[in-house]
C-alpha cells in the first residue's frame, strides 16, 4: 500500500500562487507515476498534472501550462504543485495520485492511490 497526504492548500486573490505538496509514504518503490487532479463543485474530477517518479515526463492539462508546474523531490518522496497566476476557475479540491503501472497519464483509472485531497479557494 502507498500512502498519501496533500499539503498546502488554502485562499488565495486571483493572480496570487500557492504550492501544493504531496507526501507518499509505504511501499513507495512501487510508484511508477504520480499525478494532480482536481474537481469543482457539481463537476467531474479532471487532470492536472503528472510526472513520472524519477521526476521526467511532465505533462499538463492545457488550462494550466504556463502556470502549474509539477515537480518530484526524490529524497522527500513528495511531489508538489507550484500553481502561479491563479485564476478563479482553478478553485477545486486538489487530489494527489499514484499509479503502480503508469508512468504518466491524463486518467483518473489508471491510479491506484489516492490522498484525501485538499481545498484551492481564488478569490477574484
Amino acid at each position: 500500500q502507498v500512502q498519501l497526504v496533500e499539503s498546502g492548500g488554502g485562499l488565495v486573490q486571483a493572480g496570487g500562487s500557492l504550492r501544493l505538496s504531496c507526501a507518499a509514504s509505504g511501499r513507495t518503490f512501487s510508484i511508477h507515476g504520480m499525478a494532480w487532479f482536481r474537481q469543482a463543485p457539481g463537476k467531474e474530477r479532471e487532470f492536472v498534472a503528472a510526472i513520472g517518479w524519477n521526476g521526467s515526463g511532465a505533462r499538463y492539462t492545457e488550462p494550466v501550462t504556463g502556470r502549474f508546474t509539477i515537480s518530484r523531490d526524490n529524497a522527500k518522496n513528495t511531489v508538489s504543485l507550484q500553481m502561479n497566476s491563479l485564476k478563479s476557475e482553478d478553485t477545486a479540491v486538489y487530489y494527489c495520485a499514484a499509479s503502480g503501472k503508469i508512468w504518466t497519464s491524463r486518467t483518473a483509472g489508471d491510479y491506484d492511490y489516492w490522498g484525501q485531497g485538499t481545498q484551492v479557494t481564488v478569490s477574484s
